[in-house]
């Protein structure tokens, strides 16, 4: 239970991070300011995340770390000698690698464009 939350808070908040920062650097670049401003009128909660997007990754970090530990704990553990519940065990590992590989690259192209791309692109 502890995993599958833990996963889930490391998704979402690398989401978060994306939405935060990534989001509206790519709207602007793009010339889709009229976007954004629309997008914060209906979302006003957008510039909270903003606002505090230090916490934000912080948090976003440290589920990331915890999901890694959890998921390494849980490669020792062996599946079900049953062929059905063996094979959802293994198609459950595979997922769950693929979640949290994809929330590390959501992590890190939010943490790009919230900390690195407004010096690149001064």
């Amino acid at each position: 239970m502890l995993k599958r939350v833990v996963a889930f808070l490391a998704l979402f908040s690398s989401l978060s991070t994306l939405v935060c920062c990534a989001i509206p650097a790519l709207l602007v670049s793009l010339g889709l300011g009229a976007s954004l401003a629309a997008s914060l009128a209906v979302f006003p909660q957008l510039i909270w995340l903003s606002e505090h997007k230090l916490f934000v990754f912080i948090f976003a970090g440290v589920m990331l770390v915890l999901t890694s530990v959890l998921r390494q704990s849980g490669k020792r553990r062996i599946c079900p000698s049953d062929a059905s519940l063996g094979a959802a065990c293994q198609t459950s590992r595979d997922i769950s690698g693929v979640l949290f590989y994809v929330s590390v690259l959501l992590y890190l192209i939010g943490a790009f464009f919230a900390f690195a791309a407004p010096y690149i692109f001064e």
